[in-house]
């Protein structure tokens, strides 16, 4: 399991993130590495936040990169209450035992204006693959 905080200063909301190797799902002899990824995001503003997309690029040891983008996260467009957290649980496979996650989401507050809360780059990795 690895964890990652976002410590971001500008945006009201920071994003944590645990990782977990799924090694029932992978397929290491065929250069398939599946991992879950548990993420917090945590509304730190006075006014609720509602969670419109989601930008990450996954990147592999090879250096391959992945870019993914869609509306909310897993299906979802949560309305976020100022101090209150959603948490969500989801997955990436990539062709090698370590990898890099970053990306984004766009909110928009009860006001109107959008604004990004980034998400810092975390790894994944198989157990006892790094020292």
């Amino acid at each position: 399991m690895t964890t990652s905080s976002n410590s971001n200063i500008g945006s009201p909301v920071k994003v944590s993130v645990e990782t977990f190797y799924v090694e029932e799902q992978s397929q290491p002899e065929l250069d398939k590495f599946v991992f879950a990824y548990s993420v917090t995001i945590k509304n730190h503003s006075l006014c609720s936040a509602k969670l419109l997309s989601r930008y990450w690029l996954i990147t592999d040891a090879n250096g391959k990169e992945v870019e993914v983008q869609g509306k909310g996260v897993v299906g979802e467009t949560p309305d976020i209450a100022p101090g209150e957290s959603y948490k969500y649980t989801s997955g990436a496979i990539i062709d090698t035992p370590v990898g890099t996650m970053q990306g984004h989401y766009t909110l928009r507050n009860e006001f109107g204006a959008e604004f990004k809360a980034p998400i810092n780059v975390f790894r994944l990795a198989c157990p006892n693959i790094l020292h």
